[in-house]
């Protein structure tokens, strides 16, 4: 017999085959198209099939941005989840950025059971079971539901209230024991990934346990893992235990196909296949397409709203280009954050290369398609030498080619792109010197024309993310915040869009990094 285990993860509210850049998009994934796949993978099964949502479904999305903060009713965007037919679900981190009340909301509407193990409140699993039991043609099937306990240094306080993350791996430790005296297989969806590489165990990023996939694969007992957080595509066997990984966005669903051999006691794996299936060649769900169209077409009218106009270009036509030398979106975003904040030193990210910024007439759809994470703001009061650490961590984002040229560092784009951890700075005047060896290319630091100085202190607005130190910018800290602005930063960006309705395109080049291009 054959046991199918499929899976999405990290569809980040992306129900449609759509990135809301424009309208009538019909672009590789969605999870709609991941359901058409599915649906596909079930009915030729030779076999049970279990199916998983991994984590990270809640945020992500102008769609999901709209339904949890304007409509405010998470039973638009659940019902759709339902429409797949998932078997169990798992907690992902984004799940928690719009708060766990609203979390909570949203987990009530959903016809497929939550479960978590991890993550407790009052010594208690916080999230429906820790664990789901199935039975399907004889074969007693155990799912352990797993989250990145790495959350409370990204998310912001009062979202993750009461609760405790406890350690993944040695929660595995204590279940799967338990499980596999009650099952014939055991499952672990965790949400996280790899923080080694598959094939040598050696670390590819900072052991911190936001991401311990391949030390799960250690855990005596478990017959398949099921992850994702990294937006990787990965597939194969790890240490014996077939995994799978399967992108962003529903580009990719994972497919685990188990061999069970029956025994006196039950069910046996004998073998094992791990594979990923591309979703982007599919059609999107008929089912899920009109369950989706009116709420999707009060979305498209709602992002094309007009705010703004701009006297100038605030275009981003080269996203490494504008990491290099200031342009005027980023300066706007500064700008928005210290109105916002009331401070005169302000840090932020181009979280990624797909963000274009603002054209002639700035709406809502720009504004969510570019700042595309429902941050808050928080003020930081830094020591002059917490401020340079952070700009001597943010220059390791780039490094020297061959021929002495600018190059971002493989590890900011690979395995997964972490474009949003390189953060340049307002109020502020500074030189990145990349010759220089890492932790000394700060060569230039001025506040208000005088150098900073390593023990004065400064108060610089940041987003909550970075604020918990996230990013591993350990010279930050929920100790460090004075003040926060509970508004989410797309509202404050708007509110500020409809304050100033002509937005004039500046950059003052506070900032620069050698060598030049």
């Amino acid at each position: 017999m054959k046991l199918t285990i499929l899976s999405t993860s990290d569809t980040h509210g992306f129900v449609l085959p759509t990135n809301y850049v424009k309208r009538d998009q019909d672009l590789p994934f969605s999870l709609a198209k991941a359901k058409t796949v599915l649906d596909a993978q079930k009915a030729a099964a030779e076999g049970p099939v279990v199916t998983i949502e991994n984590g990270d479904w809640l945020q992500g999305s102008p769609l999901a941005y709209y339904v949890a903060k304007i409509s405010k009713q998470p039973d638009q965007l659940t019902r759709l989840y339902n429409e797949v037919g998932y078997d169990a679900g798992i907690i992902g981190n984004h799940e928690f950025n719009y708060g766990s009340d609203y979390l909570r909301q949203a987990l009530k509407t959903l016809t497929y059971p939550t479960i978590n193990a991890n993550i407790t409140e009052n010594g208690q699993p916080a999230f429906g079971a820790p664990y789901q039991l199935i039975e399907r043609s004889g074969v007693k099937i155990a799912i352990l539901g797993l989250t990145t306990n790495y959350i409370p240094h990204w998310e912001a306080p009062a979202h993750i209230a009461g609760l405790a993350f406890q350690d993944v791996v040695a929660t595995a430790k204590h279940y799967v024991p338990l499980l596999r005296q009650q099952a014939d297989v055991v499952i672990v969806a965790y949400h996280g990934g790899f923080e080694r590489n598959l094939q040598t165990g050696q670390p590819t990023e900072p052991l911190t346990g936001e991401n311990v996939g391949y030390a799960l694969t250690q855990v005596p007992g478990i017959d398949a893992l099921v992850t994702g957080h990294q937006h990787r595509q990965l597939a194969g066997l790890v240490n014996g235990v077939p995994i799978t990984q399967p992108g962003y966005r529903g580009e990719a669903i994972g497919k685990i196909t188990l061999d069970l051999n029956q025994t006196a006691s039950g069910y046996q794996v004998t073998a094992s296949k791990a594979v990923l299936v591309k979703t982007g060649g599919s059609i999107a769900s008929p089912t899920i397409l009109q369950s989706a169209a009116d709420l999707n077409q009060t979305v498209e009218t709602w992002l094309d709203q007009p705010l703004a106009h701009v006297e100038g270009d605030m275009r981003i036509q080269d996203p490494f280009a504008a990491r290099v030398h200031e342009v005027p979106y980023i300066e706007f975003i500064q700008k928005v954050q210290m109105a916002s904040t009331d401070t005169d030193i302000s840090g932020t990210a181009l979280f990624n290369n797909e963000g274009r910024g603002f054209g002639e007439t700035i709406d809502m759809r720009d504004v969510v398609t570019n700042y595309i994470y429902p941050n808050t703001l928080a003020v930081l009061r830094l020591s002059g030498a917490d401020l340079k650490a952070a700009l001597e961590q943010c220059a390791e984002y780039f490094s020297l080619d061959a021929d002495g040229k600018l190059t971002v560092t493989p590890r900011f784009e690979r395995p997964k792109p972490q474009h949003y951890n390189y953060d340049m700075y307002q109020g502020i005047d500074y030189t990145l010197d990349i010759h220089q060896p890492v932790g000394s290319r700060v060569t230039r630091l001025l506040y208000h024309g005088a150098p900073v100085q390593p023990t004065q202190t400064y108060d610089v607005a940041v987003n909550q993310y970075r604020a918990a130190g996230g990013g591993n910018f350990k010279m930050f800290g929920p100790d460090k915040v004075i003040r926060e602005n509970q508004k989410d930063m797309t509202e404050l960006i708007a509110d500020y869009l409809q304050e100033h309705p002509l937005i004039k395109a500046t950059a003052d080049q506070n900032f620069n990094v050698l060598p030049s291009m």
